[in-house]
């Protein structure tokens, strides 16, 4: 497993627009049916990828934490679903139920829209304003499967209270790593 770091979108990007395929409700839905009326949460992940595993029970949180306030969460993955069967769409309905996610889980086939949002690792997580424009991309918290730092989602934290208040969010901002994207070739 090579640790692969975000490619750190450029802040102020507008959210590339899609209708992906959501695996939970066997729907294909909008991004603008899934935003939040104060932000939204994009994040990739995967099924397979360690590094998702290890945060998987803190998104879950995050998100149950926040889309009361009006904070929309978006999971999406991206990889190759022919050579990682883990990461196939009825294995990631069968996951999202496991994990209990209260958000979508969307399956990008094609990978256009990893490669629009410049997605490259698992997990990768971004923070669109009100208006769709990105605000955070980068790491959940400082936790790691082997380093011993348990998972707060402390980073995001920070960055969705301060979108919520109307503060500045911090511009120091620490690429997320993980798997690399499993791309198709």
């Amino acid at each position: 497993m090579a640790l692969t770091p975000s490619n750190m979108l450029s802040l102020g990007t507008k959210a590339p627009d899609f209708m992906l395929y959501d695996t939970v409700s066997d729907q294909n839905v909008f991004l603008n049916q899934e935003k939040g009326k104060k932000g939204t949460v994009i994040m990739f992940i995967c099924n397979h990828c360690p590094f998702v595993k290890h945060v998987n029970a803190g998104i879950v949180q995050l998100a149950n934490d926040y889309m009361d306030k009006g904070i929309g969460f978006i999971a999406i993955s991206s990889n190759d679903a022919v050579k990682y069967p883990d990461d196939a769409p009825d294995m990631m309905q069968k996951n999202a139920k496991k994990e209990k996610f209260p958000f979508v889980y969307l399956y990008d086939e094609y990978q256009n829209i990893a490669r629009a949002y410049d997605a490259a690792c698992t997990p990768d997580f971004y923070i669109f304003d009100a208006t769709l424009k990105l605000v955070y991309r980068g790491q959940l918290d400082d936790s790691r499967p082997s380093n011993g730092i348990p998972v707060t989602g402390k980073d995001m934290r920070t960055a969705l209270d301060a979108l919520l208040s109307g503060n500045e969010i911090p511009q120091d901002q620490k690429p997320s790593i993980g798997c690399n994207i499993k791309w198709i070739s």
